[in-house]
């Protein structure tokens, strides 16, 4: 990769970001590694919870600190969001304050800090990895248990009022085309720059060949995700037969195993390493993608792309992506189960391969978004 000359950069993340297995650590994580290969300096800040302490992010950063997350009620007796206040630490504050580096601040779940007056002279970026007023309200919307409904719907409003506070960054990097737009009209006086996800994949790396299954895949105890899983299951899996149909992820509930047990075509993998995860994306036949949230990460559909076959995704997966042509669009159930019929019987070739890697270089290339951000950043400020 190219190399930059000496420059130090720190980095605040809502959890610890190894190993890179979900959304938002593999952005954080990736991204790293990829300034890192740059020649970017980093100070990594980091939330413990419920992940171990990671030695191997010291082979990209210079230095880690880890600080504990405040869980439970007490930190949500607050007009902050809880994701935000159980983040409060004044260790981090002392620590950052013992350098005059940049403060990439991964997260809204992150910036407790980033108004705070002591920073005031810091240049400090806002990573936009979700609108998470709109997210929780989903969440809030899909959840059964009333207390914990009640609990997203509130932190939906919390961070609805608390999201104006990242006015004070100097730049603001949104994940996708839309999250960008909306980002620049709340705050028009600030810069907003749209930075696809990192991610684990250096090149287009696509099989060409056949199989008999689909695969849906993420983070299963995520709302939006078992949603997402139960609605395939129902509308689409079901109505797949013959053909396998894995759903795969990490913490399935009970409600979504049952769901899938009625169906003899239909399989959970339950928490699947990375190494099985890759497997089963590069060797299906249809990666199927479907989400119900038009914001926010899609990891799962730029690995589906640079390591799967056909891509079969429902229009919202696509929103700002600026990967629309790469994928199979169905908006209905019937069109998503006639698709997939008809690709399961298309070998992927070459071709697409070839038409693949034009499309996604350098646009989602880590070095590439990693120079560019190195860019738009001031190490001198």
């Amino acid at each position: 990769m190219t190399k930059i000359s000496d420059r130090t950069l720190n980095i605040v993340s809502l959890n610890i970001p190894f190993p890179a297995n979900y959304g938002g650590v593999i952005d954080i994580y990736y991204k790293m590694k990829a300034l890192h290969d740059c020649g970017i300096k980093i100070i990594l800040h980091c939330f413990e919870y419920e992940r171990p302490r990671a030695s191997e992010l010291e082979d990209v950063c210079d230095e880690v600190h880890y600080y504990r997350r405040r869980t439970g009620l007490l930190p949500n007796i607050s007009l902050l969001p809880y994701n935000v206040y159980s983040r409060k630490d004044k260790r981090l504050i002392d620590n950052l304050l013992k350098n005059d580096y940049p403060i990439l601040f991964e997260g809204l779940h992150t910036c407790y800090y980033l108004n705070d007056r002591q920073l005031k002279h810091r240049f400090k970026i806002f990573r936009e990895c979700n609108i998470e007023h709109d997210y929780y309200l989903e969440t809030g919307r899909a959840e059964r248990n009333i207390v914990i409904k009640c609990f997203y719907y509130f932190e939906a409003w919390r961070f609805g009022k608390y999201q104006k506070r990242v006015a004070d960054a100097d730049l603001m990097i949104a994940v996708s085309q839309t999250d960008a737009v909306y980002l620049q009209s709340e705050f028009p006086c600030n810069r907003v720059e749209f930075v696809p996800c990192f991610h684990a994949n250096n090149e287009v790396r696509v099989v060409a060949g056949q199989s008999d299954f689909l695969l849906y895949h993420g983070k299963l105890s995520v709302k939006e995700n078992e949603k997402a899983a139960l609605y395939l299951i129902e509308k689409i899996f079901c109505k797949l037969s013959p053909y396998r149909c894995i759903i795969a992820g990490m913490n399935p509930s009970s409600a979504l195993l049952k769901a899938a047990s009625r169906y003899e075509n239909i399989v959970v993998e339950a928490n699947p390493s990375v190494e099985r995860i890759n497997e089963l994306i590069g060797a299906a036949q249809i990666n199927l993608l479907v989400t119900f949230q038009a914001t926010g990460l899609k990891l799962k559909l730029l690995n589906s792309l640079f390591t799967g076959r056909h891509v079969v995704v429902n229009p919202m997966m696509l929103a700002g992506s600026g990967l629309d042509a790469l994928c199979h669009i169905c908006d209905v159930p019937e069109k998503m189960i006639a698709v997939c019929r008809k690709l399961m019987k298309a070998p992927f070739n070459e071709v697409i391969i070839d038409e693949r890697q034009k499309l996604l270089f350098p646009v989602f290339s880590n070095e590439y978004q990693a120079l560019r951000l190195i860019e738009m950043i001031d190490f001198k400020k």
